[in-house]
């Protein structure tokens, strides 16, 4: 599995599902993440985190990104995800693999929220070099894949641990580490100090991935050159503007960029939409692309009170008539 040189979507809990992974994908994206999947859900075999790993074959190659803070069960998890042997559902596998399979296995070192850090998960870890070795060397050994890890800069800025963890990861035999240019007291203010990338990169020979404030695709250039990453991993700048990867590879290939029309962002919106709900049914499908919805329209004209009616939108036919009258207003 190969880590550089690639423009890739960051995994986000609530976003980063198949049918956004997919809209990305068809983009440019070269690589995506799944959403976080709790590695303790896992150990008691949730169903519903067994939904947060879905694919198809048009989504590939993609990683599955893992938290907790037990190195046991940690390493169970990446066990089992690897190997297509997660099924609490009991959905068709080919001679018992679920499929495909995922390309890579990531392991969750970054997440800021509160609800994750407080259970000693995410950032947390990186207060706790020791532990971030156990687990990473675990899954390691009990992976049939490539296993890599996402970071901050540190815990707060008295506790820059990002070099530290870095090093400890390549040794535990991580093939690729991603940051955040940002400590876990940041969150996501203010602007990410790509410093903390750059110092990585130099400490460390296996490829990082450096993530942070990209929102465009200068920033994507910017960050390459000014850190020396070996790829670019975009989040936030990726809501609502998929067409961020598109942007950022014609910039690459030195090939003109043209911006998509408010119609055709409308229209990629709802591809997006009608896999969420092909995929999880009307009710949870379009309750979750309200807000991707919102996203594809701000910023746009006269849309203030179409995001409003959006959040109201109770089925598939309601979001497609707010859209096609917002549409019809703008002529």
């Amino acid at each position: 599995m190969d880590f550089t040189n690639k423009i890739i979507l960051a995994p986000m809990a609530g976003v980063t599902d198949y049918a956004f992974r997919r809209v990305c994908r068809w983009l440019g994206a070269d690589l995506t993440v799944s959403e976080m999947i709790s590695a303790k859900a896992m150990h008691y075999g949730d169903k519903k985190t067994a939904t947060l790993i879905y694919t198809k074959d048009d989504d590939a190659p993609y990683g599955i990104q893992i938290f907790g803070h037990e190195p046991e069960i940690m390493a169970d998890a990446a066990y089992l995800l690897s190997r297509g042997l997660y099924n609490p559902e009991g959905k068709e596998t080919r001679d018992g693999i679920l499929t495909p399979l995922p390309s890579y296995i990531d392991i969750n070192m970054g997440c800021p929220v509160r609800k994750i850090v407080s259970s000693g998960d995410g950032s947390a870890l990186m207060q706790s070099p020791q532990l971030c070795e156990k687990i990473i060397t675990a899954c390691v050994k009990k992976s049939a894949l490539p296993v890599t890890v996402k970071i901050r800069a540190g815990w707060d800025k008295e506790n820059i641990s990002c070099v530290e963890i870095a090093k400890i990861a390549e040794a535990s035999g991580a093939s690729a580490i991603a940051i955040h240019g940002r400590t876990r007291e940041q969150m996501y203010e203010p602007r990410a100090d790509w410093s903390y990338i750059e110092a990585v990169k130099k400490a460390v020979s296996i490829p990082v991935i450096g993530n942070g404030d990209i929102f465009s695709a200068k920033d994507a250039i910017d960050m390459m050159d000014k850190t020396g990453a070996d790829s670019v991993m975009i989040g936030r700048g990726a809501l609502g503007n998929p067409y961020i990867f598109k942007e950022i590879k014609c910039l690459l290939e030195k090939k003109t960029y043209t911006p998509p029309t408010i119609s055709q962002k409308l229209q990629l919106a709802m591809e997006q939409v009608w896999t969420m709900v092909e995929e999880k049914g009307e009710r949870v499908g379009v309750a979750e692309a309200r807000k991707h919805l919102s996203w594809y329209l701000k910023g746009e004209r006269d849309s203030a009170s179409t995001r409003d009616r959006i959040n109201r939108c109770m089925t598939l036919d309601e979001l497609s008539f707010t859209l096609h009258s917002y549409l019809q207003n703008l002529k």
